[in-house]
């Protein structure tokens, strides 16, 4: 998450205090990221250094110096919500490489492995459900986030789901030659190096 361009965000709307930048960021990502104050003002001294805010020169650093958006952070912001992030090469994650590793570990019981994570991600899917049911209607933010993490959740259960389907599959199977897949995945996904 880039906490840059949602302060940028935030000053396009008009010029505000670090704490106050602070509360309406949490108050709009639905209060599921927290944010520190110690956070908000080391990126506002960087879009200071950038260009792309000003702050009131007058002010003593801390609580009571204002920031605004300068023209050049306005034109940044509006490229970033037009850009799609880069999404071409897979990002790390901690799941797929905890199973590729299993995958060739002797004696470890992979589908085991898959089954323990799969109930644990359910039972997350249950307790952002649970929020939903209680404060969803209330709050747009916290809305639209736990939307994405129940789709999130329920993407990794249906790949848990393929890979334990696939990896039963192998195993009745004879091992194809290996191959390295990487570069190809990359070239079919057209992913920059």
């Amino acid at each position: 998450m880039s906490i840059r361009y949602a302060l940028l965000a935030l000053l396009n709307e008009g010029p505000k205090y670090g704490l106050q930048l602070r509360e309406e960021f949490e108050a709009r990502t639905g209060e599921v990221w927290p944010l520190n104050v110690g956070q908000v003002y080391t990126t506002l001294q960087r879009l200071e250094r950038d260009g792309l805010v000003e702050s009131d020169d007058e002010a003593e650093p801390g609580p009571q110096k204002g920031f605004h958006i300068t023209a050049d952070g306005a034109e940044e912001l509006a490229v970033w919500l037009r850009t799609p992030p880069d999404l071409a090469s897979p990002p790390r994650d901690e799941l797929v490489i905890k199973i590729l590793i299993a995958v060739r570990l002797p004696g470890v019981d992979v589908h085991g492995i898959i089954q323990e994570h799969r109930r644990y991600l359910l039972e997350l899917m249950q307790q952002w459900t649970r929020l939903k049911e209680e404060e969803g209607d209330l709050d747009l933010g916290l809305a639209l986030v736990v939307d994405a993490e129940l789709f999130r959740l329920d993407s990794v259960v249906r790949w848990l789901d393929t890979a334990d389907g696939r990896l039963r599959r192998a195993a009745l199977d004879p091992p194809a030659p290996a191959r390295p897949a990487g570069a190809q995945i990359r070239r079919r996904a057209g992913a920059r190096r």
